[in-house]
């Protein structure tokens, strides 16, 4: 009986450090990814579906950072599937999210149904670029759409594209409305090392 009280404790203690659904989400989304087919071209679109559950809601619609995290395992899924994470361990370099931005145009209900479909859209010599958007099943209006660049560290898109192609491979060009997007996360940048004195002590 004392195993059991202590069992609960711990399971409490866990649930209340971590959140534990995180990762077991990211588990299983990594397995199902795992047992798929290999996605062979590194810009193909992937989609997953999902339902709007009441954990993911607030006033009866999805919360917005839910959206955010739900195209966080997206991502694993993709990088799985295109071999992008693969390349980053043979290469010894890992990624980061640099910067997002998304736009929400009509809310996701509690029970709604709706596919993610995430692509690397280019690259540069620090990142990719990709786009997600929520598309409901119910009419298929894309509810959301996001941009996100992922940072590359220790490595470079071009170097991990040379790995898994074995070849140089071209970036797409990029569209005019992300361009803006980068010229915009490039301003920005350059104004904050500047407040904080950091374009001086590099010179």
């Amino acid at each position: 009986m004392w195993w059991l009280l202590w069992l609960l404790a711990a399971l409490l203690v866990l649930f209340c450090s971590l959140d534990v659904w995180y990762f077991l989400r990211v588990a299983a989304v990594v397995l199902r990814a795992w047992f798929q087919p290999q996605i062979r071209d590194i810009t193909a679109e992937q989609t997953l579906t999902g339902r709007v559950s009441p954990h993911d809601i607030d006033m009866c619609h999805m919360n917005n950072a839910r959206y955010l995290r739900e195209c966080d395992f997206a991502r694993f899924s993709l990088y799985i599937r295109n071999g992008v994470f693969k390349g980053l361990r043979a290469l010894k370099a890992s990624m980061v999210v640099g910067a997002t931005t998304i736009r929400y145009r009509r809310a996701l209900c509690i029970g709604e149904g709706f596919e993610l479909r995430s692509r690397i859209v280019t690259w540069d010599d620090k990142a990719f670029y990709l786009e997600q958007r929520f598309v409901s099943t119910k009419d298929g209006l894309v509810c959301a759409a996001m941009y996100c660049k992922q940072s590359i560290i220790r490595s470079s898109p071009d170097k991990i594209m040379q790995h898994l192609c074995k070849r140089k491979v071209d970036c797409p060009e990029f569209p005019e409305d992300l361009q803006h997007w980068v010229n915009f996360i490039s301003a920005s940048s350059q104004a904050l090392r500047a407040e904080c004195g950091l374009e001086e002590k590099s010179k």
